[in-house]
């Protein structure tokens, strides 16, 4: 099949989409989530090969990898996404004018979304479900290094559609060559947005080479700062598990920036972190606190090039601040607008923190894990949107819904 046939299928079955009832398209995905665990052995097997092709040093090892517990979460999340209202056709606004026009702005699907994403075989469920739920087709565009469990995935999905009756041109699955990649960019009548879910170098690449506007989610880099009059026990806790709890996604920890006052702090915090063999980058005042009290092999004198850096793996950077303007400064300088934190019981600081950080997400006292969809009460989430227009933070049904004007009257003409 040609890139344009591609194409010009999801376009058709975005059509085909539109006209089906909410309620059939919430049966099917709560089948989906069914097949998709009775189907677990088959999807392991085809990722198995995916994984033996890939070194477990690599980064993207832990996305690639499926489990029969994530699938089973994969699962959940798509009956929770099923179970979501319907976000079409809601009145946002309702007005009549004057001169006899009435007005409504109601909700409509976005039409055709494309992705493109690395190895994270997950996103090829959650694009699905968030996207026919939403009356979006969608055109997916895999990596090679997941090529197996992307195309595994896929049949199920189409073996659930065909039982329903809905046709399985709603969402196309691309080869997995980069001649797909550069297609999909200039596929400009057929998809109306695309989506890249992946590093800093795959968002730079589809940013600067789309001809379909794009919305930018995934590279996160991720900072959390230990304030003061951070509480100890809890900032421990936040910083350990920021991260150490899933170190390949976009809301893990990169960064921790410590006032210069609670550098004593450090080496309790960096026991939850050596237990967990994290390699520290550490600048000059926290290298002299922690070479006698963290494990020589793990630690290391930082560079430039430790901050700003997404690490994707337990490796992470430690700076110290002498007030809170210098670590507000030093996150503008290095951060992704991801997820940025604060460990501190002052409130005024806290307030400082929350309302001059530029990020799509900010939290206080609380770990920046729960920069997800799922964790947000929104089911699931197509990507984790580091721009401000059109989406911002988690990107759900809501999101993947655009808006229309229908304009009533009785002959009104314009003067």
């Amino acid at each position: 099949m040609s890139y344009q046939e591609y194409f010009e299928n999801v376009k058709e079955g975005s059509y085909h989409l539109n006209s089906l009832q909410a309620s059939s398209i919430s049966s099917m995905l709560e089948d989906l989530a069914d097949e998709a665990e009775r189907s677990t052995a088959t999807i392991l097997a085809a990722n198995a090969e995916d994984l033996a092709r890939m070194p477990e040093s690599d980064p993207k090892y832990d996305r690639l990898k499926l489990t029969t517990s994530r699938i089973a979460a994969i699962a959940d999340d798509i009956r929770k996404v099923a179970k979501l209202p319907n976000p079409l056709g809601k009145v946002l606004l309702k007005k009549a004018l004057e001169n006899g026009l009435e007005l409504e702005k109601r909700t409509v699907a976005l039409g055709v979304i494309g992705i493109i994403y690395e190895a994270r075989p997950n996103v090829t469920f959650d694009v699905f479900a968030l996207s026919a739920k939403s009356g979006n087709a969608c055109v997916l565009k895999g990596g090679s290094d997941a090529a197996a469990s992307n195309k595994a995935i896929i049949e199920v999905i189409w073996k659930v559609l065909k039982k329903h009756g809905i046709s399985t041109d709603i969402v196309q699955l691309l080869p997995p060559e980069r001649t797909a990649t550069q297609a999909l960019l200039n596929a400009v009548d057929f998809v109306d947005i695309i989506i890249p879910r992946g590093s800093q170098g795959l968002i730079n690449f589809v940013r600067e080479n789309a001809k379909v506007p794009v919305i930018e989610t995934g590279a996160g880099i991720v900072h959390t700062y230990y304030d003061e009059f951070a509480d100890t026990k809890t900032g421990i806790e936040i910083v350990v598990n920021a991260k150490t709890r899933r170190v390949s996604v976009c809301n893990a920890l990169d960064c921790l920036l410590i006032h210069k006052k609670r550098l004593e702090d450090l080496p309790i915090i960096a026991k939850g972190l050596s237990d967990k063999s994290v390699v520290i980058y550490a600048d000059e005042d926290a290298y002299e606190v922690l070479k006698n009290n963290y494990p020589e092999n793990l630690l290391n004198r930082a560079t430039e090039d430790s901050f700003g850096t997404e690490f994707l793996s337990l490796k992470m950077a430690i700076k110290t601040v002498k007030n809170i303007e210098v670590a507000l400064k030093h996150i503008r300088k290095y951060s992704s607008k991801h997820s940025e934190a604060i460990i501190s019981e002052n409130n005024e600081n806290i307030e400082v923190f929350l309302n001059n950080i530029d990020a799509a997400v900010v939290y206080a006292n609380t770990s920046t894990a729960f920069t997800d969809g799922a964790q947000f009460g929104l089911g699931a989430e197509i990507g984790i949107s580091t721009q401000k227009l059109h989406a911002r933070g988690p990107m759900a049904l809501e999101e993947l819904c655009s808006y229309k004007w229908v304009v009533k009257s009785s002959g009104v003409i314009r003067e």
